[in-house]
């Protein structure tokens, strides 16, 4: 059997140009190339690590069904290697139905929204994607497309303000990137060659497979290249530690890796579903994983960071491991044309080891939906509340017999050893006896057994160790004291 066509250079849109890159570096980023190739300056750096949304630019991709969507991404993490068949917008693309100001502009303009300026364009591509989906978005709406944007100046107010006011200087009807979709859409379409595409050279080559079963012979026969998904992790492993990372095959491209089923109470995720692409689905089936993923990065990182990719780092302080562990969750891990499916809490064997074998990749992730009786619910620990990485993540899973005992209970904690973990030790003390609080006393002193956390920047070991054991407390509460979570929410607390 032949193998796909190869295709040496690298197609895709910017703004209204064509481009067709043969020379490009596996690892150079986005905001690099269209600062110092292009010369489109108006896309800041500010962090380099996908924080503060100065980097903002629109891309927009073709979805498996075919339809056209925009999303806001951190340039200054973003490779171009995965850009193949996409479209990327930048501010100097934007203007008016009749070349003036566009309304995010002029709303900007107009209210202020502008201090000293560095920010600004990231802002308005922000913006722009929110309005382009929700032209009349709510306060919350605009909050959380924005959580991935900082002001230094503190000019959050006149922002907000230019945000609500935007349909105010013209509908979307009018907006020339949503008048030439169906254009775009065919320009893009006839960019979809079904090639491979290989850039470079033994250790420096850059790969973009046809397909999934392409991916899986390349990585095959090249065990040690780096997937790039999302990029939202590796991005900083250029920009911060500078490492080498190539060579690197990217597969955000890969539509068979984006499927997302449900069959008989078990949600399977493809490994390159996106943050932004899970919530649908999963805060209908499963809400309290749609609140935490409402606080992993920002809007931009939640664009292009996936759940596979998530787990695959085997990160010990990734948010969604200890929540999907806690679930049940399995993994289809596959090398070649061979597959074998493992429970998600055995893929972790030590810090930076995991069930991998060379050349396998995560192909799925397969999580069971909570039973009607059954009570769940993940707490996350950090030093500010929306774009913030975890000091400590609890998940619990938890079913009760008809006279109050444990019949089954299932915890997991991010940010507390070198791996996800299980907390075994406090599950056993709880087994069996009745879900009360002398109960959860009595396995809180339990924690000690199956944990020895660390302190680092984000929180000392001490105070991880005491709040594991409180957010076990917590939940106990949540159960019994109050028919929803104890917490306060903003928008609802008014």
């Amino acid at each position: 059997m032949t193998g796909p066509a190869i295709r040496h250079e690298l197609r895709f849109i910017l703004n209204g140009q064509d481009i067709a890159l043969t020379g490009v570096a596996p690892d150079q980023t986005l905001l690099d190339w269209l600062r110092l190739s292009c010369q489109l300056k108006g896309t800041k750096e500010g962090c380099a690590e996908g924080d503060c949304g100065a980097c903002t630019v629109l891309v927009g991709r073709l979805t498996t069904g075919g339809s056209l969507v925009y999303e806001g991404v951190n340039a200054c993490i973003r490779f171009v290697g995965s850009l193949d068949g996409c479209h990327v917008v930048t501010v100097e693309h934007l203007s008016g139905s009749e070349g003036n100001l566009h309304p995010v502009q002029q709303a900007m303009v107009d209210y202020h929204g502008s201090q000293c300026g560095f920010c600004t364009p990231g802002f308005i591509m922000s913006l722009y994607g929110l309005w382009m989906q929700t032209p009349s978005p709510s306060d919350q709406q605009i909050e959380t497309a924005l959580q991935g944007n900082l002001c230094r100046c503190t000019g959050y107010e006149p922002i907000l303000r230019a945000a609500r006011a935007i349909s105010a200087y013209g509908g979307t009807d009018n907006d020339p990137l949503l008048l030439e979709r169906e254009t775009m859409i065919a320009r893009l379409k006839g960019l979809r060659d079904g090639a491979r595409v290989e850039i470079g050279e033994g250790k420096d080559r850059l790969v973009v497979p046809a397909n999934l079963d392409d991916f899986a012979s390349i990585l095959e026969a090249s065990p040690n290249a780096t997937i790039v998904a999302g990029s939202t992790d590796v991005g900083l492993w250029v920009t911060k530690q500078m490492r080498d990372i190539t060579p690197v095959v990217f597969i955000a491209g890969l539509d068979e890796m984006k499927s997302m089923t449900m069959k008989d109470g078990l949600i399977s995720i493809g490994a390159g579903v996106t943050y932004s692409e899970a919530v649908a689905v999963l805060s209908q089936q499963i809400s309290p994983l749609a609140e935490l993923i409402a606080r992993i990065g920002g809007q931009q990182v939640r664009n292009m960071g996936t759940i596979g990719g998530n787990i695959a780092n085997g990160s010990p302080i990734g948010d969604m491991p200890p929540a999907l562990i806690a679930l049940g969750a399995t993994l289809t891990l596959r090398r070649g044309a061979t597959r074998r499916t493992i429970a998600l809490q055995d893929f972790f064997i030590a810090y930076g080891k995991q069930d991998r074998q060379p050349g396998e990749f995560v192909e799925a992730v397969h999580v069971p939906v909570p039973q009607a009786d059954e009570k769940f619910a993940i707490h996350k620990v950090t030093k500010r509340r929306d774009e913030d990485i975890t000091a400590t993540l609890a998940a619990f899973r938890l079913a009760l017999a008809d006279d109050g005992t444990v019949t089954s209970v299932c915890i997991a904690y991010g940010g507390m050893a070198a791996t996800p973990k299980r907390a075994h030790a406090v599950e056993a003390a709880l087994i069996g006896q009745p879900w009360t609080e002398a109960t959860v006393e009595a396995a809180m002193e339990k924690y000690a057994e199956d944990y020895t956390p660390l302190s680092d920047m984000r929180a000392t070991a001490e105070y991880r160790a005491l709040v594991a054991k409180n957010l076990l407390l917590r939940f106990y509460m949540e159960t019994t004291l109050s028919p929803t979570s104890v917490k306060v929410h903003r928008y609802e607390a008014a």
